[in-house]
């Protein structure tokens, strides 16, 4: 602290029977080791202090007080907290548990303050020497010892206090706090909580992580030096927190070891590789077109109501048994909604190794902002430390935009296009590009980023969906007239794309999905001109029927995801033209029992192809071999078939 030629106003809350004398030594003595020359004081009793006192001053708290000292062992217990198995607790006493220097602490802080010593000797003695306690007789302060003094000042704590100016719409203006730091964590007296987001001159404009209502005007705030953390670690998987960390779920507390910031910075180029090994979604039109690889950022992107959750769960589904950990973050969906998918994931058994962060419609602005944060950190805890890969989903970016456009408003930040502040491309890039694989040295595993976004009518061109597509490196496209159509999952396969192409696909599925968008592009443009009713050529017709083909098969029913094996086998025998003697109601239930007839009596083939992950010469010809077999018996059984041949 400086000294001033201006009065400084000291305040001093106690919990003990102070009298005015002792008070008065105590803020002379404070008021000369801070270098204050020109101060007045005022006095207030607060029995929630347990014992001791409290002094502000130039916007500090100095806190002596037992109640600040068992915050900090609690905030302590908590940033260190460890996961301990029952046998080890029955084992060892609770002051081992607890750590003896805690519970010495708190011994030597309320034997100071119980021993009531007399004024003269309080201020003798508050920073007395050993030297000076030993040769003055007179002092009869029992107890004090180097140790214990230098345990009470060691435990003291000095903390920078503001004051809340106003509050409205979830933002606190709070004063006082001139060295906050942008993001951080600020903490007021109520156990309130907000992040610092406007930083000005003389005021600091805090969002609300609580409710507005446990914040009111002139209460006393602080600073924490921390931005917002979340609890991480295995403990995690099959619940459902909020983006504090906090379980929703009713089934009881969450046991972690660490807890890590929901800010950090994204891997560098150097600590990066190429995107090389395939991430399976079971979705046959994604996998063979559009192919996801681990460490890859895949946009999905379309209106409301055409299946863009519906892949994200199949997808997650689909990671059983592949070592992948999911974590499936909802922003600002309906808490009915969040619990029909959480009960989906359960019903699969795929809740096991996903982890849900859910900020609902109904919670506050500042939750739904911090909330994909908050779920990237949960992720990269398993990337980091734990060497896993990572599938994170984030439902949906459309709804984080609107709020953090909600609270840039209400800290009246400038407004751009439509009304988005001017950092809304930062927001979502930064929480992006934390998305990547690693290289060998760190690990070399992934985190695997499939961010939803809504249009508005298929307005892929407005101003969010073209933000988060130049920064993610592909897009899936669902499209609401296939939807209705009944091509479902509705991927438009022509605005759909992947940028990492091939080398996220395994060699089989590579070989026999090669053709098939070029197929399915020709079968496209033949049809508009099949329209006009002309007649048409063998080979046109030859290729609106492929594009039959190959549209019905990519039609895949929700909660059924394919091997890649199955895949191979079924775009083998649909790329080939052995699928065009069936009318297009019969393609699906064809395929079905050829994969089923597979399965029983040729199942070592799958089993060469998904442990190779290669379609080799000689596989291809068992599998027509296969083909021919179950087509003659399927021929038998079925009469129209029979007599067409």
């Amino acid at each position: 602290m400086q000294n001033s030629d201006k009065t400084i106003l000291i305040k001093f809350v106690y919990a003990d029977d102070f009298s005015d004398e002792k008070i008065s030594l105590i803020v002379k003595r404070f008021a000369e080791i801070n270098n204050i020359s020109h101060y007045e004081y005022e006095a207030k009793r607060d029995e929630s202090l347990v014992s001791g006192f409290a002094i502000y001053a130039l916007g500090h708290l100095y806190d002596y007080s037992v109640k600040g000292q068992l915050q900090r062992i609690s905030e302590f217990i908590k940033r260190n907290r460890k996961v301990v198995d029952e046998s080890e607790i029955k084992e060892n006493d609770i002051s081992n548990f607890t750590g003896q220097e805690i519970k010495e602490s708190i011994k030597e802080a309320l034997a100071m303050y119980n021993e009531a010593p007399t004024t003269a000797v309080y201020d003798q003695n508050l920073w007395a020497t050993d030297e000076e306690i030993e040769a003055d007789d007179s002092i009869t302060w029992t107890g004090v010892t180097s140790k214990i003094r230098d345990t009470f000042l060691k435990v003291t704590t000095i903390d920078e206090v503001g004051t809340v100016l106003s509050v409205s719409d979830g933002v606190a203006v709070v004063e006082g706090i001139n060295k906050c730091k942008s993001t951080e964590l600020i903490s007021f007296s109520s156990g309130a909580t907000g992040i610092a987001m406007n930083l000005e001159m003389d005021k600091v404009g805090v969002v609300l992580l609580t409710k507005p209502e446990t914040v009111t005007e002139g209460m006393i705030c602080k600073r924490t030096g921390e931005t917002v953390s979340v609890p991480v670690g295995r403990g995690l998987l099959g619940r459902v927190i909020n983006p504090l960390g906090n379980p929703i779920d009713g089934k009881g507390i969450i046991r972690y070891t660490d807890k890590r910031p929901i800010e950090s910075k994204a891997p560098s180029i150097v600590e990066r590789s190429p995107v090389n090994k395939p991430l399976q979604t079971g979705i046959t039109a994604i996998d063979a077109l559009t192919p996801i690889g681990r460490g890859q950022r895949e946009l999905i992107i379309g209106d409301r109501q055409t299946g863009k959750t519906a892949i994200a769960i199949d997808t997650i589904i689909n990671q059983k048994h592949q070592n992948v950990i999911c974590v499936y973050v909802a922003i600002g969906q309906k808490m009915s909604t969040i619990v029909s998918t959480v009960n989906l994931l359960e019903k699969h058994d795929a809740l096991s190794y996903t982890v849900v962060v859910a900020a609902s419609s109904s919670d506050s602005a500042s939750l739904q902002y911090i909330a994909p944060y908050a779920g990237c950190a949960i992720a990269e805890e398993f990337m980091y430390k734990q060497k896993k890969d990572v599938l994170i989903v984030y439902d949906d970016l459309s709804k984080h935009a609107q709020a953090y456009r909600a609270i840039s408003l209400l800290l009246r930040r400038p407004p751009g296009r439509e009304a988005y502040p001017g950092d809304v491309f930062y927001l979502h890039s930064r929480l992006l590009e934390r998305s990547a694989k690693l290289s060998s040295e760190l690990g070399g595993a992934s985190i695997t980023a499939l961010p939803i976004i809504e249009t508005q009518g298929g307005d892929i061109s407005a101003y969010i969906p073209t933000n988060v597509i130049s920064i993610t490196d592909g897009q899936i496209y669902l499209e609401s007239e296939l939807f209705f159509s009944g091509q479902r999952p509705a991927i438009n396969v022509g605005l759909s794309v992947s940028r990492v192409g091939g080398a996220a696909q395994t060699k089989a599925i590579k070989k026999v999905g090669g053709p098939l968008r070029i197929s399915l592009a020709q079968a496209r443009e033949m049809a508009a001109f099949a329209r006009f009713g002309s007649d048409l050529d063998e080979n046109t017709q030859l290729q609106l029927r492929r594009g039959v083909v190959l549209n019905t098969i990519m039609k895949q029913a929700q909660f059924s995801p394919l091997t890649m094996a199955e895949q191979v086998v079924m775009l083998h025998v649909a790329t080939t033209d052995r699928l065009n003697f069936l009318a297009r109601e019969d393609i699906s239930d064809f395929v079905d029992e050829f994969l089923d007839y597979m399965h029983v009596l040729y199942n070592s083939v799958l089993r060469t192809i998904r442990s190779s992950g290669e379609f080799t010469p000689e596989t291809e010809k068992k599998v027509d071999d296969i083909y021919e077999e179950f087509k003659l018996k399927y021929i038998t059984e079925h009469t129209e078939y029979r007599e067409k041949e």
